[in-house]
């Protein structure tokens, strides 16, 4: 098959990439290198493996071209930092709204007629309870999450108005190689520039869902080949959360560090920004059912991931 994965270079696109190519998919690769990294495609381009399209999606024609003769859209692009959406909202309305419709209507065009898109926990906002079902109403804090719902409801009009046949995906926290944003990545930097002390956004109570990135990559394929029905919504998450304190306590014990003072700044009920939410975690069990069984707990997750992160630094800093 011919696959398009906008976003390809990003963190969660370029892993996506690994796998289509090792499976044989012949795959073109579309991004603005807003927050991609060519990096993180090196080796396929090197080999030629892959087609790269350095190009954005906020441009209708380069859209049209880029899914010129695909049989499956993985809609990956957009911008990953939820902070931006306080004080840029514009940002996430052009790079995440804008560019679902114009790759939307660019599918309408030629006639593609499947889609497999990331969406996000933070559509949820800040649920009374957790874990959340798929099913619970969404009512997103940010502008982030905002965009990332309205997307959705975009993909469900055309899926209904034209046979696009489409996959929404909910992912938790993703974290692992190649992340370059996010709560581990923001650890790592700023005990690499001061190991003594370490500044969390938030009261540390924040509670948080995390997944590896090759389970992200297994239930996003699951999903995509196993779901039967016109437009489909799962959430992707491990099967425990925990506090962001404890996720800085990995990141220290990786990095091989003692006595670092912990300094907090929680605003509001204790959450980092504006936007941000105090407890968010998912129920998977509507995925489970297609056969998705986790590798990792969120704790195994964020201590692998610092692990490998700081492998790629320690290489860039030889």
């Amino acid at each position: 098959m011919r696959a398009v994965v906008t976003g390809g270079a990003g963190f969660i696109g370029s892993h996506l990439v690994d796998r289509l190519v090792s499976e044989g998919y012949r795959v073109r690769v579309v991004d603005n290198l807003s927050s991609g990294r060519l990096e993180n495609l090196r080796k396929h381009i090197d080999s030629n493996a892959i087609e790269l399209v350095i190009g954005d999606l906020k441009d209708p024609q380069i859209v049209l071209k880029a899914i010129e003769g695909v049989d499956i859209v993985f809609h990956f692009a957009a911008n990953p930092e939820v902070r931006v959406s306080t004080t840029n909202p514009e940002i996430h309305f052009n790079e995440n709204v804008v560019a679902t419709f114009n790759l939307l209507e660019a599918m309408r065009k030629k006639n593609v007629k499947e889609l497999v898109f990331a969406s996000s926990s933070s559509v949820y906002g800040e649920p009374e309870e957790i874990p959340v079902g798929e099913d619970v109403t969404i009512r997103p804090v940010s502008v982030y999450g905002a965009s990332k719902a309205s997307c959705e409801s975009l993909i469900h009009a055309y899926s209904k108005l034209y046979g696009i046949k489409a996959v929404v995906l909910r992912y938790a926290n993703v974290v692992g190689p190649r992340l370059r944003h996010g709560v581990v990545w923001d650890f790592i930097v700023k005990l690499s520039r001061n190991p003594n002390e370490l500044e969390i956004l938030g009261d540390g109570k924040q509670v948080r869902s995390y997944i590896y990135i090759d389970d992200a990559v297994e239930a996003t394929l699951l999903a995509w080949r196993n779901s039967t029905n016109h437009f489909e919504v799962y959430n992707v998450a491990s099967e425990d959360w925990i506090m962001v304190d404890k996720v800085a306590d990995e990141v220290i014990k990786v990095m091989g560090l003692n006595n670092v003072k912990k300094i907090y700044k929680p605003i509001l009920h204790g959450v980092g920004w504006p936007g941000d939410v105090k407890k968010i975690a998912l129920k998977i069990k509507k995925i489970k059912k297609l056969g998705f069984i986790p590798a990792m707990n969120s704790r195994e997750a964020a201590r692998l991931t610092a692990t490998k992160l700081l492998e790629e630094l320690s290489k860039v800093n030889r």
